[in-house]
């Protein structure tokens, strides 16, 4: 292959580490290769929306975008947090071969707590959750996050007795501690210690050179465990765990469902002979589903979950189904916007500089006017998706900055002219007029819209709440005063959100997208 294979990773230490994996086995092959870690979502530039391409899952997601984007040429991923269904245009180009599949309990001091009565277990998976307390009922699970090193280190600060991981991840990484012990009683999530490799459906020369580095026993028995999920889990989330081992030309299938709280359980195993195992997963399903299954399955997917984030924008079906399974939403416009009549008299001359800071105000000229009644020689913006709106919709933007402070600092240093007009809402910040009214510009300010605070109270199980402009926290704040987590799609609106909040995390890029991939980091 004469062009390097750029491989798609997350960039936390477990999923380089698997990607570098991936990369020594093609340049074993003779086939040149790079890393190219994708930290956001970023700007989606997609035809279609994600939801119509199948883009779902929390861990996969952001590559899934940059490949469809051709920011890449193959994805690595941990394959039990792939979606059984993969986006349209994604295909599955290998499975390397499969690493520990077993779950490990990590513990402080010494194991004697398994026989108390009393102990506190720490895992964030449903599955483990559900698989302990069925075996440990007294035990009390607590929630953990984060990624390999972080949950170890929570776990020596806290007074835990132990905490669950997956034996590969702890493993690869090297840092298993010597207080560990595998669970041989616990089935393993489906595809748990495999790694795999997608690449786009219509780049054959890609997935010819990867299916070299694919492991068919591998491929076998995941196929089998992800069907298995695929077939059972209906849509929903469940706490599920499915194995299938290939030993002495026979399939041993193992699966188990069980209700989150570990108090019923559905077992169901197989054997078949290697070539006639097609039926394995659609046999063990029907099996599960016909011994209650399908009961606990619904009343799984009915239950009660309570509301744990806001978003001060409504968010679009699409939007919505980028949040992480931890994650139930609500979300409404709590700033609702007036537009106004902008009189003839501010537009029957070309206005030499004009500045737009939002696209309300882009809607509100392009309401009232055409583009050809806008005749403004130089169109300065805030934030990349008004200037592509104004260049849509009016004309060429002659620049633009991430904030209006900064815009103003531009425009004070190389503005032609000594005046602009500023088309604004009736309720904005103050920082840009001022700077340039005290560096001798002129501002003629021409109110386009109307902004009105429509906030609403919420419940008291909301832990966190999305912000995306000061506005929209001033007017959530109007009715609730709880110190919650606040989610912000830029600094602005973070120095806002710090008035009123203790924790304020701010979003890697200005996008709603990059606001739900921090939520769910949260979360996961």
């Amino acid at each position: 292959m004469s062009k390097i294979i750029r491989i798609g990773t997350r960039d936390s230490e477990l999923a380089l580490w698997q990607a570098k994996i991936v990369q020594s086995q093609l340049e074993h092959l003779g086939h040149k290769s790079e890393l190219v870690p994708v930290k956001s979502t970023g700007d989606l530039v997609l035809d279609k929306p994600l939801y119509e391409l199948g883009i779902t899952g929390v861990f996969t997601r952001t590559l899934d975008i940059a490949m469809l984007n051709n920011d890449i040429d193959i994805a690595v991923h941990s394959l039990k947090d792939v979606p059984t269904l993969l986006p349209k245009g994604i295909v599955q180009a290998a499975v390397i071969k499969r690493g520990n599949v077993k779950d490990t309990l990590v513990f402080k001091d010494n194991e004697e707590f398994l026989g108390s009565k009393d102990a506190v277990i720490a895992t964030g998976s449903l599955r483990r959750r559900a698989q302990w307390l069925n075996r440990f009922p007294t035990h009390t699970i607590t929630e953990i996050r984060g990624n390999v090193n972080s949950r170890l280190q929570k776990l020596e600060d806290s007074d835990w007795n132990g905490a669950i991981f997956a034996a590969a991840g702890i493993g690869r990484i090297g840092v298993r501690p010597e207080e560990a012990i595998n669970l041989d009683w616990m089935v393993p999530a489906p595809a748990q210690g495999a790694i795999m490799i997608t690449a786009l459906e219509e780049d054959e020369e890609t997935i010819a050179i990867c299916a070299e580095l694919n492991d068919k026993e591998t491929e076998i028995c995941t196929t089998i465990e992800r069907e298995f999920l695929n077939k059972l889990e209906g849509g929903c989330s469940a706490p599920i765990g499915a194995l299938a081992v290939i030993k002495d030309e026979e399939i041993t299938f193992t699966g188990v469902l069980l209700s989150p709280d570990g108090t019923k359980r559905i077992d169901v195993s197989r054997v078949k002979k290697l070539g006639e195992h097609n039926d394995i997963a659609q046999y063990c399903a029907d099996f599960v589903i016909e011994r209650g299954g399908k009961r606990l399955m619904d009343k799984i997917k009915n239950s009660d979950r309570k509301t744990n984030v806001y978003s001060t924008k409504a968010l679009t079906e699409d939007q919505r189904l980028l949040f992480h399974q931890k994650v139930v939403s609500e979300s409404t416009d709590v700033v609702k916007i007036n537009l106004n009549r902008i009189h003839p008299r501010f537009l029957k001359n070309e206005i030499q500089n004009v500045i737009i800071t939002s696209q309300n105000t882009v809607e509100s000229l392009t309401t009232n006017y055409s583009a050809i009644e806008l005749q403004f020689k130089n169109i300065y913006c805030v934030g990349r998706r008004t200037k592509r709106l104004v260049e849509n919709r009016i004309g060429k933007v002659t620049h633009t900055e991430k904030n209006a402070k900064k815009l103003a600092e531009y425009l004070v240093e190389f503005m032609e002219g000594s005046a602009v007009t500023y088309f604004c809402s009736d309720i904005r910040l103050d920082a840009l007029p001022t700077i340039l009214a005290e560096n001798n510009i002129e501002v003629t300010e021409i109110e386009a819209y109307q902004t009105k605070y429509d906030g609403v109270k919420v419940t008291d199980t909301v832990e966190a709440v999305m912000f995306y402009s000061p506005s929209t926290v001033e007017s959530f704040t109007q009715k609730n005063n709880k110190d919650l987590i606040a989610f912000c799609i830029g600094e602005t609106t973070a120095n806002e959100a710090k008035k009123h909040f203790k924790d304020v995390r701010v979003a890697k890029v200005p996008t709603v997208e990059s606001v739900i991939e921090l939520v769910n980091e949260h979360y996961i």
